[in-house]
């Protein structure tokens, strides 16, 4: 036994020089503390000490994250929120289609190309009238992260890569996340609530659920970051025409008008949840309005701590939506 043991050991420590001689430890210098040289501040992207306690430029408190801002900075984009946003979409259109792999094989046309199953997205947080209704409030939340086919997510994502970064130059990563959250959750609410007014008020007098669903004033089921993003159309509007000037009514005009084509866009294509649009370039307008932007108030800890705050209860919802998932 003692043998064994020995000649165990032998191995062991045999794979462990062979595992040891073959690591560079070069490769991992980017994982140390930075705490000397300079850094780029996440905040005003200017060069800073990398132990300054405090941006000289922009004032932004500990813009060195205790010297891992790098790591911040070189994985998340310097801190920006739409790489981070990105991911989530994407992990979890993967995880519906694995939940569902018929959707791998289901043609149904380009705009339900690889779309998984009702059920499915419901699941995994989907809102609309019926999910609400059903006291599943959490929806208004998760729903912003899923999508129902590749045409969808990659048409959000592209907006969301172009609008993001301009929104998180003029408002900050903190007001942008927030902004965002905030259009998400008044569209989906929007939605809700048009047609809950419609089914008490109209249903079977006018018209049935179903003829309504037809013209879009019912959105039984929905998701997406579409109503999230008019959010950023509509505070990059606030912005235009809060800063004035030319950059500002550049700024007003660009941005108001992608946003109007794509409403209108959305009246023609049928299964757009416009009524979540809507709401979210009104909410979108709205938060700008309360936050403000760079120019009028620099991004503070307050801000920031707001962000981390609304990070913590998305977390919360999905965790909600994985309960009720499993638990009924």
């Amino acid at each position: 036994m003692n043998d064994i043991i020995r000649v165990s050991s032998v191995k062991i420590r045999g794979f462990l020089n062979i595992l040891k001689s073959k690591i560079d430890h070069k490769d991992f210098s980017m994982l140390e503390r930075k705490t000397k040289g300079s850094i780029v501040c996440p905040g005003c992207a200017r060069l800073i000490s990398a132990n300054a306690r405090e941006c000289i430029h922009c004032g932004r408190k500990n813009p060195g994250l205790w010297g891992y801002g790098h790591l911040v900075q070189k994985y998340l984009g310097n801190g920006s929120m739409v790489p981070v946003v990105t991911m989530v979409c994407v992990f979890l259109y993967a995880l519906s289609l694995l939940l569902d792999l018929s959707a791998l094989f289901r043609l149904e046309g380009m705009f339900r190309l690889l779309s998984p199953d009702d059920q499915v997205l419901i699941n995994l947080g989907m809102s609309g009238l019926y999910p609400l209704a059903d006291g599943r409030w959490w929806t208004v939340v998760t729903a912003m992260y899923l999508h129902g086919s590749v045409i969808h997510i990659l048409f959000n994502m592209l907006w969301l890569r172009q609008l993001g970064h301009v929104m998180e130059h003029l408002f900050g990563t903190s007001r942008t996340f927030l902004i965002f959250t905030i259009a998400g959750v008044t569209g989906f609410f929007m939605s809700y609530l048009m047609g809950f007014l419609v089914v008490k008020l109209l249903t079977n007098q006018i018209g049935s659920v179903q003829f309504f669903a037809r013209i879009g004033l019912i959105v039984r089921y929905t998701i997406g970051a579409s109503g999230a993003i008019f959010g950023l159309f509509g505070a990059l509007v606030y912005y235009g025409r809060r800063r004035g000037g030319e950059f500002g009514k550049a700024v007003y005009i660009q941005f108001g008008k992608y946003a109007l084509i794509l409403f209108v866009l959305g009246l023609i294509f049928p299964g757009v949840d416009n009524l979540s649009h809507a709401g979210g370039f009104v909410g979108g307008f709205l938060a700008a309005q309360l936050l403000g932007y760079q120019e009028l108030k620099v991004e503070n800890q307050t801000h920031r701590l707001l962000a981390l705050g609304v990070a913590v209860v998305t977390v919360v919802c999905f965790i909600l939506a994985l309960l009720k998932w499993i638990f009924g």
